[in-house]
């Protein structure tokens, strides 16, 4: 008998996966967690049957949420990460020596200590020096946060369930008070593709552009997610992602990677016509 994994897109689409076998599941306080492992795609981790990492890809989402931020700000020094207890974005972020403290905040204790049975590729760093582990509502946590941060990092769970109020225009509001005068937020933005999807997108843009002077969006493509087309918003209190992106500074660190790179970092910004005409939807509403 043959297992499969399958997750629903839309009403009209599913996504599947050959499984191997199950090698984790349990209720916690907030979602049901399983790991999987398939012959195609390694190891990967569903909360509440949605897709969240796979071993093959994961590389693609971590890189570009946070390469893109840390070529662009010239001196990150303390960065805050919200959501992210499969422990990819730390990995990332561990390997810049001029970051000096990051704060953790999972909500979920759970799928921390799952990643860090079941997926060492991302959860290797977590136990760096620098990093402070918070298991509390990231909303909450950030309410009493002023003026502490270079950089934030958002990444949130689908805008449902327990990553909901990490939409919200008082969470992106918070955050921009949270951030120094020159900080930089970048979150996951959704997909733009399917209908329900782009909603969720819009929605989110609207709120980011009413607390940040300067937003944008920018894109990858990320096999397992819905439609493979995935979205990343990028928002600063004073520094364009495109303009203020110092290439060379960058490549100088010799930072090894498998996505991303400074020539990328410019084209992901270029988006499609109909992503545009999306966000200019938003934009345009008062």
């Amino acid at each position: 008998m043959e297992l499969w994994f399958t997750e629903r897109h839309t009403a009209d689409v599913k996504f599947s996966i050959r499984v191997n076998r199950q090698l984790f599941s349990a209720e916690s306080d907030f979602q049901r967690i399983d790991i999987f492992e398939s012959a195609e795609f390694g190891r990967f981790l569903t909360l509440d049957g949605y897709m969240m990492l796979t071993e093959k890809d994961e590389f693609i989402y971590h890189e570009m949420i946070t390469h893109v931020p840390m070529a662009v700000h010239p001196n990150v020094k303390d960065v805050l990460v919200i959501g992210a207890g499969d422990g990819g974005v730390v990995r990332e972020l561990c390997r810049y020596p001029e970051i000096e403290h990051i704060d953790l905040v999972e909500i979920d204790q759970m799928v921390v200590e799952v990643c860090r049975k079941y997926l060492p590729q991302t959860a290797c760093q977590l136990d760096d020096p620098r990093v402070n582990i918070h298991y509390e509502d990231g909303l909450r946590f950030i309410r009493a946060k002023a003026d502490a941060y270079d950089l934030i990092i958002v990444d949130s769970t689908d805008p449902f369930g327990p990553g909901e109020g990490l939409f919200t225009k008082e969470f992106y509001g918070n955050c921009y008070k949270a951030l120094k005068a020159d900080g930089i937020m970048v979150n996951q933005h959704e997909s733009p593709f399917y209908e329900e999807d782009a909603l969720a997108m819009q929605r989110a843009h609207k709120r980011i552009i009413e607390s940040f002077p300067i937003s944008r969006v920018y894109q990858a493509h990320i096999p397992t997610y819905p439609s493979g087309h995935w979205l990343f918003g990028f928002s600063s209190k004073k520094y364009h992602p495109v303009k203020d992106l110092d290439a060379a500074r960058w490549q100088a660190r010799g930072i090894p990677t498998k996505y991303y790179t400074t020539n990328l970092h410019r084209g992901a910004f270029a988006l499609p016509a109909y992503v545009e005409h999306l966000l200019e939807d938003v934009e345009d509403v008062e």
